[in-house]
């Protein structure tokens, strides 16, 4: 039986005190399965409050954190029908991610071109899903319409630019800090704003009055109400992150004479629902962007296993200069 290093943890609590690294037992990959190599994994904000025991999803402990990241097959078992050694692949939630390999089933896997580049594959299957999924699910949109986000500078909002950009969708992008302004203009934004006073106004004035019927909130409290405030009649504000840690809140007048919806979207939940048709169909679409350069991530920094109390340090900090990665050799 083989083993693996991984990152582990035995108890929930603070990330940087409770994980360790450890040898773990690999079985030989059964019927339908296939034994992975992962080669990089990113540390996700979910990945952090998975491990401090905030998260939705509670895995049985011990447990390997990570729900993305990206591999090669290094073995097949028996009945794998689509998958051979070498393929590239992204991996499915629930394995845990920060590993060097991990037995899967064939079915679980997304395999993607084996020129695409690792890192930035490896952060492929949560950002811009979410990013893809709320421009296409909630309002229908076409080239030329517009939308706005609050945290324009998170891993998700930099995603919705380039994917909005890509299908001839305008992004009105809302920022905390006035250095961030030049660098979304740069990588796609059509108006880049700084949170504050008079956002109404000042959003009416750069988009020469355009209707914005979809909204991203990722922060809540003030910030989802500034946003939803710039929303034409019948708009939707779609949540799926509350970096404020403030609830919503919501006036009546928005409901009743503009007919605003707020709704929520998990893409954990969308991945246990939808099948693998639709997908597959998802990703046909992502995965090119991706190889021509058009869906890039920013990274600072990529860590080894062994270095996992050093990097969850830096991924809790603020105003980092790109994501987090493990990157197994």
């Amino acid at each position: 039986m083989k083993k693996a290093s991984a990152i582990v943890y035995h108890e929930y609590g603070n990330p940087v005190e409770t994980v360790r690294v450890e040898e773990l037992e690999l079985p030989a990959p059964g019927s339908g399965e296939v034994l992975v190599e992962i080669k990089a994994a990113p540390i996700n904000p979910a990945d952090l409050n998975t491990i401090e025991g905030k998260y939705p999803v509670k895995p049985a402990l011990p447990a390997v954190p990570g729900i993305e990241g990206v591999g090669i097959v290094s073995e097949t078992g028996t009945e794998v029908a689509l998958l051979k050694k070498g393929s590239l692949v992204l991996l499915p939630h629930g394995i845990g991610t920060w590993r060097e390999a991990a037995v899967v089933p064939e079915k679980d896997l997304i395999t993607i071109p084996d020129d695409a580049p690792l890192e930035q594959a490896a952060m492929l299957k949560i950002n811009p899903p979410t990013a893809w999924r709320i421009l296409h699910d909630f309002v229908t949109l076409k080239p030329g319409d517009w939308m706005i986000q609050n945290a324009a500078n998170s891993g998700v909002g930099r995603a919705a630019i380039q994917i909005a950009q890509s299908l001839g969708i305008k992004t009105v992008n809302i920022v905390r800090r006035q250095e961030l302004v030049d660098e979304l203009k740069a990588e796609g934004g059509d108006v880049v704003l700084v949170e504050g006073d008079e956002l109404k106004e000042r959003v009416r004035e750069a988009t020469g009055g355009a209707k914005i019927r979809l909204a991203f909130n990722s922060v809540g409290g003030e910030s989802a109400l500034n946003i939803a405030n710039t929303l034409a009649n019948g708009g939707v504000v779609v949540t799926f992150g509350a970096m404020s840690k403030q609830p919503l809140r919501i006036p009546n007048g928005l409901l009743i004479f503009k007919d605003l919806s707020w709704r929520g979207f998990w893409l954990t939940r969308w991945y246990q629902n939808a099948g693998r048709e639709e997908r597959d169909t998802m990703f046909a679409s992502l995965v090119p962007l991706l190889r021509n350069g058009k869906l890039k991530s920013k990274i600072e920094k990529s860590y080894p296993l062994s270095e996992a109390r050093e990097a969850i340090t830096r991924a809790l900090e603020g105003k980092r200069d790109g994501k987090i990665l493990f990157r197994m050799e």
